[in-house]
């Protein structure tokens, strides 16, 4: 087995990573890795009804789309994520228990009454410090988990509140939980680096391999990745399944309701509604609008040269795009 502390902080570059490793190598592979503050989503989400979008962008959260299912999930740098990648096919899929059993083991050593939970939980005191997923590529099993340990909890409430009710889809919900951080269960004072050496020498106790760091050549292929698919819009928002959003506001021009259909992350229907006035027909603004991403620089990049008075008197730009979230 390879053992890797992978040392970079940055979201895309580690989720293509993970990716590289599964496919690229054929040893097993334990690696631990730490992202800055990120929203992590599943293969099968709407990102937009996952998030609260004016937070992340605010605070300038990175979303990112993992290979793996389930819910989403917050990083920062108080957050440990860890991965095994086996050769073990379909028998060990699902088997979510077998991988947590190390880090619950280090726990218990530092007397922290952890256990697993549910289908795919690690918690304490019946509140969340853990959750897993897993991925299938040919005969090999990617399993990943978090551990809450020193993390903002603030920030993971803030980034996680999605405005849901405007969006009607069939993607997988993320289901809110409790949750808490390891540190302030346990009986002395520990740092994470301190907490990454317990994880990492005890995983190594209990399977022969040696330790690896990426090469210059390992980098390469990875950042490339990152260009080609963890960096972009595309992945990251235009891989969400088909929905549809809705949603109405008061201005001092009138009330207006948008109502969008969106495929692969692009706006294939768009109707305007509501007591607005205009002097142009608002249809030519939901024509202008069709094939566009539905993203605020592409909408605004859509309307620029558009007069929009013209179409809803007294609404601003701004306004209107605030309909859009």
């Amino acid at each position: 087995m390879l053992y890797i502390y992978n040392k970079s902080t940055d979201p895309y570059f580690n989720l293509a990573a993970e990716e590289y490793l599964l496919k690229e190598f054929q040893e097993e592979i334990f690696m631990l890795w730490r992202n800055d503050s990120s929203v992590i989503i599943g293969k099968n989400q709407n990102a937009l009804a996952e998030i609260d979008l004016d937070y992340v962008k605010k605070n300038r959260i990175k979303v990112v789309r993992r290979l793996s299912g389930g819910g989403a999930v917050f990083h920062d740098l108080g957050n440990l994520n860890f991965t095994f990648i086996v050769n073990e096919g379909l028998s060990s899929f699902a088997d979510f228990r077998k991988f947590t059993e190390p880090i619950i083991e280090v726990l218990r050593e530092l007397s922290v009454d952890a256990e697993f939970s549910g289908r795919n939980d690690i918690t304490i005191d019946g509140r969340k410090i853990s959750g897993n997923a897993q991925y299938c590529y040919k005969n090999r099993i990617l399993h990943h988990g978090t551990l809450l340990f020193s993390s903002s909890i603030r920030d993971l409430s803030a980034a996680l509140k999605p405005r849901s009710l405007k969006f009607e889809d069939k993607a997988v919900k993320s289901v809110e939980k409790r949750v808490t951080n390891i540190s302030e269960h346990l009986k002395k004072p520990l740092t994470i680096e301190e907490f990454i050496d317990l994880i990492m020498d005890h995983v190594k106790r209990g399977k022969e391999g040696r330790v690896y760091e990426f090469t210059p050549e390992d980098v390469k292929k990875i950042e490339g990745l990152v260009r080609e698919k963890y960096g972009t819009w595309e992945w990251n928002f235009g891989e969400s399944p088909e929905y549809k959003f809705r949603n109405e506001k008061k201005f001092p021009g009138g009330t207006v309701e948008v109502h969008l259909n969106v495929e692969k992350g692009r706006i294939e229907d768009v109707k305007f509604y509501g007591d607005f006035f205009g002097k142009r027909d608002v249809a030519e603004v939901e024509r202008l609008l069709k094939g566009v991403r539905h993203s605020e620089e592409a909408i605004r990049e859509a309307l620029m040269g558009v007069n929009t008075a013209d179409y809803f008197a007294n609404i601003s730009v701004d306004e209107l795009l605030s309909l859009f979230f």
